[in-house]
This record gives C-alpha cells, sequence and structure tokens, in this order.
C-alpha cells in the first residue's frame, strides 16, 4: 500500500511563520511611523493655528482700541466748528469796536502837518532799504510838508465799512495829497475821488474845491 502525506513538515510550518510575522511587523512599523508623522504634523498645524489666532485677537484688539478713540470723531468736529465760530464772531466783534476808533485816529494822522499815512508792515518793510526821508515820500507820491490845513472833512459817512468823505479844499492839488494819502494807508483800500465843483466862500471869497470821497475801510 502506497501512503502520502499531504500535510507540511515542521520545518515548512517554521518557515511559514517567521515570513507572516515579519510582514505584521512591518505593518505595525508603518502604521505607527503614520501615526507619528500625522502627530507631529498636526501639532505643527496647531502652532500655526495658535499664533493666528493670537495675531487676529491683536489686530481686534487695536481695531477696537481705534474704534474708541474716532467714536466721538463727529462730535468733537461738531464742536470744534462751534468754537471756531465763537472765535470769529468775539474777534468780528472787538474789530467793530476799535476799529472805527482806530480809522478815525488814521484820519487825524493824515490831517495833521509833519505826518503821514501809517503803513502796512509788508510795505514798510520794502520801501525801507538805504532811502532818505525824502527819498521815502518821493517814492511813495505822497508830501510829507503838506500844509493839511488846506483841506477840512465836513462830513463822514459809513455803511457796512463803505465810507463816503465829503469836504473842502483850497484846490485840487490838496485833495489829489489828501486821496493819495488815503491810498497809502493801511486802514483804506479801493480810494475813489467822485465828481466835485468849484465854489467860494460868502464870508473869505476865497475860492474853494467841494470834493467826495468813496472808500472802503478795513479793520
Amino acid at each position: 500500500m502506497i501512503r502520502v502525506n499531504l500535510l507540511p513538515n515542521a520545518a515548512d510550518r517554521r518557515g511559514g511563520g517567521d515570513g507572516s510575522q515579519n510582514w505584521v511587523a512591518l505593518v505595525l512599523l508603518a502604521v505607527v511611523l503614520e501615526i507619528v508623522v500625522l502627530s507631529l504634523f498636526h501639532g505643527t498645524k496647531e502652532d500655526e493655528l495658535s499664533k493666528l489666532k493670537a495675531e487676529v485677537a491683536r489686530y481686534d484688539s487695536q481695531i477696537n482700541d481705534i474704534k474708541a478713540l474716532v467714536k466721538d470723531h463727529d462730535q468733537v468736529k461738531s464742536r470744534l466748528s462751534e468754537l471756531r465760530a465763537r472765535e470769529d464772531a468775539i474777534a468780528k466783534l472787538q474789530s467793530g469796536r476799535s476799529g472805527p476808533t482806530e480809522v478815525l485816529v488814521e484820519l487825524s494822522r493824515l490831517l495833521t502837518p509833519g505826518k503821514g499815512p501809517t503803513l502796512a508792515p509788508q510795505q514798510e518793510t520794502a520801501d525801507a532799504g538805504n532811502q532818505t526821508e525824502a527819498e521815502k515820500q518821493v517814492s511813495m507820491n505822497y508830501n510829507a510838508n503838506w500844509d493839511a490845513r488846506r483841506i477840512w472833512l465836513r462830513t463822514y459817512g459809513e455803511t457796512e465799512r463803505a465810507v463816503r468823505l465829503e469836504g473842502v479844499a483850497r484846490d485840487g492839488g490838496d485833495v489829489f495829497e489828501f486821496s493819495q494819502r488815503l491810498k497809502l494807508s493801511r486802514y483804506f483800500e479801493a480810494v475813489e475821488l467822485l465828481p466835485g465843483e468849484q465854489r467860494d466862500t460868502k464870508d473869505t471869497k476865497i475860492d474853494m474845491v467841494k470834493f467826495a470821497l468813496q472808500v472802503k475801510v478795513k479793520y
């Protein structure tokens, strides 16, 4: 009788078992490495996320600070406008109180022998140079030696800083001198000579020139 043994022998069973165990070990090692790599990657991303969250929180804090600073911007702007308007009103009131007095004092200077117009600061600087007093008077077209008693002012009327001056003078040269002084003065502008007439006084029979000037005052 012939017998056939279909079962593996002991050596074959031992060899096959070692191969399976090695394969399982490799799989387990790969799984462990993958877990380690994933853990490291996750930790890195967590750190990046934490940094981003901290940066966002910082920006939010800055935005809130800025909002706190500008939340009253409109109110502050309105308040500043009110204060500026009030300052302008006060300046106008002060100018309205002192301006007319200064203008009348200037008129007195223009009609005082030996005195001349009050120049604006830039005029004084420009005309300073090395000129003598006589040269300055010629360059400014007024005569400091003019006898202001040759002219008389009779009316002074002001409406919204537009002034009408009326009076009499010995001749047209006196009216010209007076108008030149007005033009040079820092307190007057837009000097306009209105049509006048010549007449004589009943008492002295002296020929006189009746004149009128339209000017604007600056104060």
